[in-house]
């Protein structure tokens, strides 16, 4: 009985346990208290985490090419370029466009909040990283987790499970990251100025948006195609009113199903090996500082246009192109409530925050085209 019991030890994983190992149960345990006691994007990081543990386990080989589960729904679900494409289909259902279209202005600060990708992706390459390594970090200032993991399966596919976490930890954190920088760039004053009121959009300017702008925005940035495509046909389906069995199943199920493949297959990349180094680590700090920026310059570009302006456009406004919708809006809402309880500011946020996902994935299209 002893010979058989020691026969079983040796040949388990437990006898394979590492330091690095035990770190990275523990950061995946750490993610998975996160999104249950905290309710920080439960929906990515509870199944982030568990890939992760997954990924660790000596012996399991859920990660082994070829052959492991987890393998798999990586490889034909993001290296395919499938699970990406297919999460902007439902995000493009969800999304509504009449902030942005009746007040077109607003666009801009979605394109202005992206100068931490673009700065990230300087210091970076300053600091030794390749190019590909510092777009792929660099991306996670747009707060858009999907592009980030597009992007990153692209240029640095050893960053995706790193960059994947720092991104929609940035999100969940949006709360308590931007309200100290929207405080310390604007006045009470600012933070306190009205928007007009947004004018009626018309069905027919909402059907025409995806239309329009998929083909423009594709022959621009080629490379931007299969996220372009599938956000503006899930917009199409949301907006035209006959298919709401497909809008519903792009919001709901397909959108939930592709999450769990999405969340997993992500966590299942960061193996104590390649995330347990310095240079990986150092990530999080970077994309952090991206995040910030980018927050910084969406504020400061709004106030810019209100030097050549007399509809002055509250200056928070900025902060919420960011792709992180709709956290971002929600935060400019509170913050412009706090100095001004009838200051209803979250449908003029939705704004620049859809335009900072187009933003995002423009930059992401930009990137590929210049260095793949």
């Amino acid at each position: 009985m002893v010979e058989a019991a020691l026969s079983i030890f040796n040949t388990s994983g437990i006898i394979l346990i590492t330091p690095g190992i035990l770190v990275m149960w523990v950061i995946g345990f750490v993610l998975i208290y996160l999104a249950i006691a905290r309710n920080y994007e439960p929906l990515l990081l509870l199944p982030i985490g568990f890939g992760i543990v997954l990924a660790n386990l000596p012996l399991a080989e859920l990660m082994k090419p070829g052959e492991g589960l987890l393998w798999r729904f990586y490889h034909y679900g993001i290296e395919w370029d499938i699970i990406p494409p297919l999460i902007f289909l439902g995000l493009g259902a969800l999304t509504d466009f009449r902030p942005l279209l009746a007040r077109p202005v607003l666009i801009f600060l979605g394109a202005g909040a992206q100068a931490g990708v673009y700065t990230t992706f300087f210091v970076m390459y300053a600091m030794g990283y390749t190019l590909k390594e510092a777009a792929t970090v660099g991306i996670i200032g747009g707060a858009d987790g999907p592009t980030t993991i597009y992007l990153a399966s692209k240029l640095a596919p050893h960053l995706l499970g790193s960059c994947a976490v720092a991104a929609y930890s940035y999100m969940a954190l949006v709360p308590i990251i931007q309200p100290p920088v929207m405080r310390l760039l604007t006045t009470r004053k600012e933070r306190a100025i009205r928007m007009k009121k947004m004018r009626k959009v018309s069905r027919l300017e909402k059907l025409l948006f995806p239309l329009i702008s998929a083909p423009i925005i594709i022959l621009l940035i080629p490379a931007s195609a299969p996220l372009m495509a599938m956000f503006m046909l899930g917009n199409l389906f949301r907006e035209s009113k006959v298919v709401d069995r497909l809008s519903g199943a792009a919001q709901n199920e397909l959108l939930n199903i592709i999450t769990i493949f999405l969340g997993i297959s992500v966590g299942a990349t960061m193996d104590a090996e390649n995330f347990l180094r310095p240079k990986v680590l150092l990530i999080f700090f970077l994309g952090l500082f991206a995040f910030v920026v980018s927050t910084a310059s969406g504020i400061l570009l709004a106030k810019l246009f209100n030097l050549f302006t007399r509809n002055k456009i509250n200056p928070l406004l900025g902060a919420a192109g960011v792709s992180a919708v709709p956290m971002a809006a929600r935060v400019v809402h509170k913050v412009a409530a706090q100095e001004d309880k009838q200051n209803y500011l979250l449908m003029f946020a939705m704004g620049p925050n859809v335009a900072g996902v187009i933003g995002t994935v423009i930059a992401a299209g930009i990137f590929l085209t210049i260095l793949k």
